[in-house]
């Protein structure tokens, strides 16, 4: 083989990434969080990640819930339903602008209001405004139920979002209240890979004193 073409070959190489997997509910602000670090993640290591619906709704459905909590529960089915059905009338790289549009909406500007996130997401993205219509439709509840399945099954119901599954190991979280960045966000994810991938593994917890902030 020539220089030229061992060039060519190691280039190749250096240019697969590994795939991890993100499940989220917009609503969540410690699965935006988390995000925004997965993002971070994808600077410094080999990871492309592919993003995928999941819904507190469902999870939370037949619980004894707070009645305000409730309440919220019936109010964010709207956003995740919508990216659903983008999704499925548009294609799947509409998930991550939208994503990214309601998160900012709803845990940076502080809208409060789900048909105003929706509203203002599906403009900001360049989706038909008639998307919105599906935040009150069933159509696509079949599909949201498949893929919050695909992320729950991995982890177990005893969690919420985020889930992220990565080279075969899957976890909840990890939970933060701050966006590592950069050489600090790569050393989390590799801690977070290697205590997840032991098999005898299953729970680090302590009391959150604070809230969680993306910015």
């Amino acid at each position: 083989m020539t220089a030229e073409a061992t060039t060519r070959a190691t280039a190749g190489a250096e240019a697969v990434k590994s795939r991890a997997d993100f499940w989220f509910d917009p609503a969540c602000p410690f699965a935006w969080v988390t995000s925004r670090w997965i993002g971070e993640v994808e600077g410094v290591r080999d990871v492309e990640t592919q993003w995928h619906v999941m819904s507190l709704s469902v999870l939370n459905e037949g619980r004894e819930l707070d009645p305000d909590y409730q309440r919220a529960m019936d109010q964010n089915w709207g956003p995740v339903r919508v990216i659903i059905a983008a999704s499925e009338l548009h294609g799947d790289e509409h998930i991550k602008p939208l994503y990214d549009a309601m998160g900012t909406l709803i845990h940076e500007e502080g809208v409060k209001d789900r048909p105003e996130v929706i509203r203002r997401a599906l403009e900001q993205v360049g989706l038909p405004s008639s998307l919105a219509d599906y935040a009150d439709s069933d159509e696509f509840d079949a599909q949201l139920r498949a893929s919050h399945k695909s992320g729950i099954e991995l982890v177990g119901q005893e969690v919420g979002t985020p889930i992220v599954a990565f080279n075969g190991t899957a976890f909840f979280g990890p939970v933060m209240t701050r966006v590592p960045k950069g050489h600090e966000a790569g050393e989390i994810w590799d801690a977070s890979v290697a205590l997840a991938s032991y098999p005898h593994f299953f729970e680090i917890k302590r009391t959150r004193t604070e809230h969680p902030k993306a910015g």
